[in-house]
């Protein structure tokens, strides 16, 4: 197994509630929320959670990322439960865990054999045999704000991620840089990454070496090219956005990107009423605003309005802005 996080902050409720499920029967738990925003962190937390490891001696973690297919799924779990590849079908993957002690099973980035419509039947049939076993318990980690059909998720269901709260952005910026930063420079910092973990992670990696002033600076001038040094999804804020924006659902709706790129310019968020009045010129607003809201590039906050996390907005303006022909009715609305 992948170790314990060794820096884990603001998420000790979401932490007790997950673990709790799994200490109960048959727990069948989906981790949702946008990427970056520490899905695999706590499921990874609660697989080291000593309670946990008392219920469950045989715990396996099967990552998800190349499993674009069923069968490419089912191999994978077939080999983390050290399956020959020659048995590595689903019936005998089935039989293995029906036969086996109580496990605990963690699939992470489950949108990866998920997403892709053609398949996702069969991806769902599988899963529905897995959570068939009573004494296997089920946790997945997936992007986006929706669950896959054909099981009987764990009610109540673990709510979707969601940004830290300052006070443990502070702390993570703080573990991560290991010294003491102007304080109004640091909030800088923290109002670049909404908050957002792996964004936190990201800019006080380069504040420890840099300094915030020069990071503000380079940050001012770079944009989440920053934040974007690394060559995958945990180590670089750009491809973690990439990823949400190749998900099947938004590209089987283009026009969502068009209000994605509008959102972009609105700190703030929008109103269903403003959104609707104003009359930008995207076909099926409101579907739009769905898919936007089910794939976790944006959210509804508190007030109800339609948002965009401050590092997507950052990106989709310097690759996507919105044309002139979306702003100028929205800014004549406005006016």
């Amino acid at each position: 197994l992948p170790g314990a996080p060794k820096i884990f902050n603001g998420r000790e409720s979401e932490l007790q509630e997950l673990v709790d499920t799994l200490l109960a029967d048959h727990a069948r738990v989906a981790i949702l929320g946008p990427g970056g925003m520490g899905k695999t962190t706590l499921a990874m937390a609660a697989l080291h959670n000593e309670k946990v490891i008392t219920k469950y001696t045989d715990r396996h973690f099967v990552p998800c990322d190349s499993a674009h297919t069923n069968i490419s799924l089912v191999a994978a779990i077939g080999s983390s439960l050290g399956l020959e590849a020659t048995r590595g079908s689903a019936g005998h993957v089935i039989h293995h865990l029906t036969i086996s002690p109580p496990c605990l099973l963690v699939l992470d980035n489950f949108e990866t054999p998920w997403e892709p419509v053609d398949g996702r039947a069969k991806v769902e049939e599988f899963l529905s045999l897995l959570t068939a076993i009573s004494h296997v318990a089920l946790l997945i980690t997936m992007r986006g704000a929706e669950r896959p059909g054909k099981v009987k998720w764990t009610r109540p269901f673990l709510q979707p991620l969601i940004p830290l709260t300052p006070m443990a952005a502070r702390q993570t910026f703080a573990e991560i840089t290991d010294e003491s930063h102007d304080d109004f420079e640091v909030d800088q910092l923290l109002e670049i990454t909404d908050n957002i973990p792996l964004a936190i992670q990201l800019v006080a990696t380069v504040a420890s070496s840099e300094g915030c002033q020069l990071t503000l600076e380079r940050w001012n001038l770079e944009k989440t090219a920053l934040l974007s040094a690394g060559y995958d999804k945990r180590s670089n804020l750009e491809i973690s956005i990439m990823l949400s924006l190749s998900s099947p659902r938004l590209l089987s709706l283009p026009r969502a990107v068009d209000l994605l790129s509008l959102m972009s310019l609105l700190s703030d968020g929008i109103s269903d009423m403003d959104l609707e009045q104003s009359k930008p010129p995207i076909a099926d607003i409101l579907k739009c605003k769905t898919t936007l809201v089910r794939t976790s590039l944006a959210y509804i906050d508190h007030a109800g309005r339609l948002k965009v996390l401050a590092p997507i907005r950052e990106y989709i303006r310097n690759v996507a802005p919105p044309s002139p022909d979306l702003v100028r009715p929205f800014r004549k609305y406005l006016n």
